[in-house]
């Protein structure tokens, strides 16, 4: 198994593609003023708090207030409030907790209302983004996240993750933090810490406590509601998270965006700086690596499986539904293996879409009917091995009598909406066809205009690619014939972003040339 992430720069913001073997797992878009991400620290002030909910509304600064519940209060929550009060009248100017004497936890079973009050200000954490008309969730257990370690705040704990399975290396990891952690700082030891050296550890757990002591000091002059402290950028949050042995290439098309990333690989992975590489081509990055055409195929409402069935997705406010349909599948082994095959495909590229759309909340999957009862246990089985690889949370049920499949996934952000319908390049949406459109013409009367009016040279022409099999079609194709004519070569690239009768120019730099 190969990943490798593609980094597409455009002037609106940077696109993020991960592929696993070449096929599309996860998309990302990342906007400069893109707030409200998670894992970004705010102060906030309690705009009202609801004893029959549990909960209170905070104010962060977003249109709508933030919900925040007593369960994510977290159990440190009073010496994280003392440690809040204390920096904001000036008692804490310190971000070291050694001598910071805490406060006794909160039960896990009491009433909000007796922990926080209106308007007090209170430092909180992004859980959740803004979804639909929702405001982002909260919680109060502040955590800062690393290459190897997460921080903890106001706890002694040291916990390990769960997939770390070694004793011996559990141990090992064990006793390195206790002999390095500072007092009053928990920490969770990450999967990606296995087998690595002291010093790296030792290195990104000093990281983290320069993260704390710069959040201590923008708290200290902040009043709410007021971000104290943004977590890092989409592109490198995946790399903290992702990058490991399996990463074979980072793509990046932007020369600045390919210098900072290779300073930020060369510090989390010293060695691994050379898979990090600048694309550089007229071909956009994004086409290069068919990264469109799979988006156009997996984002539709219709997804189609490679052995000719399909998934229908369809979206209502409370849940997602799937439908699996074998379409023209053909099985020489008789209806219920052929079913369970179609089964087992869709379940793959269920698990894939999933991830790939981040669609969270309830997901409820109609497979094809299977009679036999020990078929059925093979399809859930493989469902959940597929699934391993998701990052969110998520919980599988077996299969329902009726033969459905329910999921429920974790929601941390907006699910990834790509419309993939194009509007009727003919009567564009109107209804009304005109009498005669020559699209041809109007391409090589623009084309003649460039090369003999503007005396522009350089030329690339980018149309769908039907057009461009059109132009390039025979031995004496239109491309050909423009050479004789201008005696200059002028490519055509296929474009699959481009609707079918969409077409532009672009010169050497491969920038738009405007008519």
């Amino acid at each position: 198994m190969s990943l490798e992430l593609v980094v597409d720069a455009r002037q609106n913001g940077i696109w993020l593609a991960l592929l696993r073997d070449g096929k599309l797992i996860e998309l990302h878009e990342e906007q400069g003023n893109n707030d409200f991400s998670v894992g970004d620290i705010y102060l906030g002030k309690v705009r009202k708090v609801v004893p029959s909910l549990n909960a209170a509304f905070v104010d962060v600064g977003y249109e709508k207030d933030a919900f925040l519940h007593y369960l994510d209060l977290g159990p440190q929550f009073n010496s994280l409030n003392k440690f809040t009060k204390d920096t904001l009248h000036g008692k804490q100017n310190v971000s070291d907790l050694l001598y910071f004497k805490g406060e006794k936890d909160i039960p896990k079973d009491g009433k909000i209302d007796e922990i926080i009050s209106s308007s007090q200000p209170i430092l909180v954490q992004v859980a959740k983004e803004p979804i639909s008309s929702k405001g982002p969730r909260l919680c109060a257990e502040i955590t800062l996240a690393g290459r190897y370690l997460v921080l903890v705040p106001f706890s002694d704990k040291i916990s390990i993750s769960q997939k770390i399975k070694d004793q011996e290396e559990r141990d090992r990891l064990k006793d390195l933090m206790d002999s390095i952690k500072p007092k009053n700082f928990g920490v969770i030891i990450r999967t990606v810490a296995v087998n690595k050296k002291v010093e790296l550890i030792d290195q990104d757990l000093k990281n983290l406590l320069e993260k704390w002591k710069t959040m201590h000091a923008n708290l200290k002059i902040s009043t709410p509601p007021k971000r104290v402290l943004g977590e890092i950028d989409k592109t490198s949050s995946i790399l903290r998270d992702l990058l490991n042995a399996d990463f074979s290439n980072i793509h990046v098309n932007d020369e600045t965006l390919f210098g900072e990333m290779k300073d930020f690989v060369m510090g989390i992975a010293p060695g691994r700086e050379k898979i990090v590489k600048l694309y550089d081509s007229k071909i956009s990055i994004f086409e290069r690596f068919a990264i469109n055409k799979q988006i156009k195929t997996l984002f539709g409402k219709k997804v189609p499986l490679p052995s000719g069935g399909y998934l229908i997705i369809e979206h209502t406010e409370a849940m997602h539904v799937i439908d699996v349909n074998s379409g023209n599948r053909k099985g020489a082994d008789g209806q219920e293996n052929n079913a369970l095959l179609t089964n087992i495909e869709a379940a793959e590229e269920i698990a894939r879409v999933l991830q790939l759309r981040d669609m969270g909340g309830i997901v409820c999957i109609d497979f094809i009917d299977l009679h036999d009862r020990e078929n059925n246990k093979i399809l859930y089985e493989k469902l959940k091995g597929f699934m391993q690889n998701d990052r969110a949370k998520h919980n599988i049920l077996p299969p329902s009598k009726f033969g459905v499949i329910e999921i429920t996934r974790q929601r941390v952000r907006p699910e990834t909406d790509i419309n993939t319908s194009e509007m009727c390049p003919t009567c564009n949406g109107t209804g009304e066809v005109q009498a005669s459109i020559l699209f041809a013409e109007e391409i090589e009367n623009n084309l003649n205009y460039l090369l003999t009016d503007r005396k522009e040279t350089g030329i690339t022409l980018l149309v769908h690619p039907y057009l461009e099999a059109y132009f390039k079609r025979g031995i004496m194709s239109k491309q050909v014939k423009w050479f004789l004519k201008y005696k200059k070569w002028i490519p055509v690239q296929g474009v699959t972003a481009h609707h079918l009768l969409q077409y532009s120019f672009v010169n050497k730099n491969n920038e738009e040339i405007a008519l």
